[in-house]
């Protein structure tokens, strides 16, 4: 959803003219924010579609809004493409199962369509996983992705993605599509969002503490981070021993680390925190906050944490958000993710591999937090034009062109 977002004030400038088929809100029990809507133009027609209710469906086992709407979109669809000419579909969504409707407008309408791989659709990453570490319901999600993912891939006419190696896996696993269009596109930088974040900070409550210096990170949890986040709560154990009532003023906060609903998410890094003695200075708030007040609280923090997974293809998509705050960024990844070029890019100071960074590395930048010997950051401006959401938006639109101009 964000990615589209982004992008609806600048599709026309690319020569393209958007209309979004989305779910009506009261059929989803996902975190709403309405303060979404003022960055989405007015000139932009939004169609919204109903979905089974989930209070009946569930007790079934079937709680996933893509299945659960899946019949309505077919229906609303249908008759949008009967009235009228429309040139491409674009599934910009991590609900996947939607995409299997391309290949059935394909076939009816003859329109081609594009999958935007946000993240892995169908993945072995959990199989060998402990029962504990596995997503809710994965034995079955696994099945039905397994089923439904070659339904949609096999016939794509173009793919987005924010990995490489999300692209090359699926080119691999189906080679008929080894030859259609793809583009390796991040997330944009959307600046107008922090402004709404600002602009009604009144109606979100503080999740910081006052008085102490607070480390932030705001996005889903998982074991797979502790490769990243173990270095950093080792090398902070360090410093509080050498100067106590110097670096007893940090505080870590992770927020909005799970998926499950509000009050039912188990803690991922507060037993890290427990196992190294650091509970005392580690929050982990698992419920998931609206995106304005995760932005609000970027900006509050005096410092950001972005820790990258074990997964050697976790890009890490939304670290524009941390960067556009100008907030000293601390960044941890896999070697191989992609988001180290991209933050070398812009110039963050401290950005590293949880094989390579060194204590010393670590042990520099709590000193200079605890110092505050951090300036407001200024990027390197190339990069900041690079990946904004207009550049990101310009080179959607050129993948489309070329599926267009291909398809006629």
């Amino acid at each position: 959803m964000q990615r589209v977002r982004m992008s609806l004030p600048y599709f026309e400038n690319f020569g393209w003219q958007a209309e979004v088929v989305t779910v009506a809100p009261p059929y989803t029990d996902m975190a709403q924010d309405e303060l979404l809507l003022q960055s989405v133009p007015t000139f932009v027609k939004v169609h919204t579609v109903k979905a089974l209710n989930k209070s009946f469906t569930s007790k079934i086992g079937l709680g996933s809004i893509a299945l659960r709407s899946l019949w309505y979109y077919r229906q609303k669809i249908n008759r949008i493409l009967k009235k009228q000419k429309f040139d491409l579909i674009y599934f910009s969504t991590t609900q996947f199962p939607v995409c299997i409707l391309g290949a059935y407008w394909k076939k009816r309408f003859g329109i081609p369509y594009v999958i935007d791989m946000q993240d892995p659709w169908h993945s072995d990453y959990y199989i060998n996983k402990p029962k504990s570490q596995r997503p809710p319901k994965y034995w079955f999600a696994y099945r039905l992705n397994k089923y439904l993912e070659p339904i949609a891939i096999k016939n794509v006419d173009g793919l987005v993605s924010v990995s490489a190696g999300y692209v090359s896996q699926l080119k691999s696993r189906y080679p008929q599509i080894k030859n259609v269009p793809s583009a390796v596109i991040t997330f944009g930088a959307f600046a107008p969002d922090l402004q709404i974040a600002v602009q009604n900070g009144g109606r979100f409550p503080s999740l910081l503490n006052e008085g102490y210096f607070n480390m932030v990170y705001a996005g889903r949890g998982g074991t797979d981070l502790h490769q990243a986040i173990r270095p950093v709560f080792e090398a902070f154990k360090i410093v509080l021993k050498h100067d106590f009532a110097k670096y007893s003023k940090i505080r870590f906060h992770f927020i909005g680390t799970s998926y499950a609903p509000t009050g039912q998410g188990q803690a991922t890094i507060l037993p890290l925190a427990l196992q190294l003695g650091l509970e005392n200075y580690v929050t982990e708030l698992t419920g998931r906050i609206s995106y304005y007040h995760t932005l609000l609280t970027l900006q509050q923090a005096n410092a950001l944490l972005i820790p990258g997974s074990d997964d050697p293809q976790y890009t890490a998509s939304k670290i524009f958000p941390y960067l556009l705050t100008g907030k000293p960024v601390l960044a941890i990844f896999n070697k191989a993710s992609s988001a180290i070029p991209i933050l070398n890019d812009y110039g963050v100071q401290h950005v590293y591999n949880y094989d390579e960074v060194s204590e010393a590395d670590l042990l520099t930048f709590f000193d200079q937090l605890s110092n505050n010997n951090f300036n407001h950051t200024e990027y390197n401006t190339d990069a900041v034009a690079k990946y904004s959401a207009v550049e990101m938006t310009r080179a959607q639109c050129l993948l489309f062109n070329q599926i267009v101009n291909g398809y006629r």
